[in-house]
């Protein structure tokens, strides 16, 4: 507008020529008169309207927005927007907020943006229950450390040195036998570029996979079997004690499952030499420290996902299929976040 004015001193040429009423024109160039043309580029300000919702009253319905709605005599667990302001219409003007008696939802989300709450949301966090997690951590740490050096031992030296078998076990449960009702239909070119589906599925019940992985080799000892409790959990025992030698010390990293620590589980480990089994427990809510939990999460995404079986026998076989495949092309997993501290 400025320069169109330079060219062609008329409020009317140039609100034509810009699309703008003349008015607009004309007191844009008396702010540029009087404050210079950078301040004539925004509008001045306004006093605008005063507010009617006190800082008081705002503090107020924050406070309220920090507390649960079932707190206040509701059925619901949390806030909605539209029950907080209508809560606010309520019992603000008799809380002594008078300027909340009108209070409408879009109000109340601006107020509680301002400061940041969102009382309609959750996030979780989680506890600490363990009073040694430190401690059970730099134990698991410590063993994945073995890891590397028994690695670095045998590359430098053809020589075997101590004959150690670490693996990192668990169990994987809830593994659900799903059977489509209708076949699936394969891609079509310039039709659908994916698999169809049918919505309607049947099911045929879980089963669960305890597995152990090999960290010097990448071997997968696994089972498969309806449930996970102890008897199964000895199995998978006698499995890895069948498939090592007799010297050989089975080293396992293992989660706080109570079949893991059993009677029954004890009772077995008593009848095997001193030093053939040692067990190492990641702490409580501490899964995450057990190698073989990103085994089972690839395993979901690649062979699991979504598999459909017309038996709960055919999944275990698929499963053990997949086994099979891992073995023979195996991928050592290695450790190394904070394994530097462990040492």
């Amino acid at each position: 507008m400025l320069l169109g004015y330079r060219e062609c001193p008329s409020f009317c040429s140039v609100g034509r020529r810009v699309g703008a009423h003349h008015q607009t024109v004309e007191r844009c160039v008396e702010r540029a008169l009087a404050y210079g043309p950078l301040a004539a580029l925004d509008d001045r300000p306004r006093p605008g309207k005063e507010p009617t919702i006190t800082p008081e009253a705002k503090a107020w319905l924050v406070s309220l927005a920090c507390d649960k709605a079932k707190d206040h005599g509701y059925p619901h667990e949390l806030w909605t927007t539209r029950l907080l302001a209508r809560h606010a219409r309520e019992r603000g003007p008799k809380a002594g907020h008078r300027c909340l008696a009108h209070l409408v939802q879009g109000t109340v989300c601006k107020i509680l943006g301002k400061e940041e709450i969102k009382p309609h949301k959750v996030r979780y966090y989680l506890e600490n229950r363990d009073a040694e997690f430190e401690r059970k951590m730099a134990e698991v740490l410590c063993v994945y450390r073995e890891v590397e050096v028994l690695k670095k031992a045998a590359a430098k030296s053809k020589r075997r040195g101590k004959r150690v078998a670490i693996l990192s076990c668990d169990e994987k449960p809830g593994i659900q036998a799903i059977a489509t009702t209708a076949p699936d239909l394969p891609p079509a070119p310039g039709v659908h570029a994916t698999f169809a589906r049918d919505h309607e599925y049947k099911r045929h019940g879980t089963l669960s996979l305890l597995a152990g992985i090999d960290l010097l080799t990448g071997k997968v000892h696994a089972l498969v079997r309806d449930r996970h409790r102890s008897r199964e959990f000895v199995e998978l025992l006698k499995l890895l004690d069948a498939a090592y030698p007799a010297n050989t010390a089975i080293k396992l990293i293992l989660d706080n499952h109570s079949a893991h620590i059993s009677k029954e589980t004890t009772a077995w480990l008593a009848t095997r030499p001193a030093g053939r089994f040692e067990f190492t427990f990641t702490p409580k809510h501490g899964s995450w420290l057990n190698l073989i939990e990103g085994f089972f999460s690839k395993f979901a995404r690649s062979v699991l996902r979504h598999i459909r079986v017309t038996s709960k026998h055919e999944l275990k076989e698929r499963i053990m299929a997949g086994i099979a495949n891992v073995n023979r092309h195996p991928v050592i997993h290695t450790w190394s976040y904070t394994l530097a501290e462990a040492a």
